[in-house]
């Protein structure tokens, strides 16, 4: 009964969810205004992202800690505690805090 919608208006559904599906990998706000030119893709939803503190993860509703194992959102208040199953998620698959994009400049 009811319904969930993410705070930028994504409406979740249990049935026929084509979001982050792993066939489109855009992100809800390039899905309703657009794709970016490919020089200016996107790192996460928002836009500029959010700084990572050192050490840490944005772990998609925080940053993740892996010396303390905590999330806080991001506002620095805690969330919860990382079990071995989400701090093997986050290590593996989230950008980090001094992760770099390196940009590709064609040779003059």
């Amino acid at each position: 009964q009811g319904k969930y919608i993410f705070a930028d208006g994504l409406e979740y559904k249990d049935k026929k969810w084509h979001y982050c599906d792993g066939y489109d990998r855009r992100f809800y706000t390039e899905i309703c205004s657009g794709l970016k030119p490919a020089d200016i893709s996107r790192l996460t939803n928002l836009d500029p992202p959010q700084k990572i503190p050192e050490g840490c993860y944005d772990c998609g509703d925080g940053f993740y800690n892996p010396e303390t194992r905590v999330i806080v959102d991001y506002k620095l208040r805690f969330l919860r505690n990382a079990d071995d199953d989400e701090h093997e998620w986050i290590i593996r698959t989230c950008r980090k805090a001094g992760d770099e994009t390196i940009e590709h400049k064609p040779n003059p």
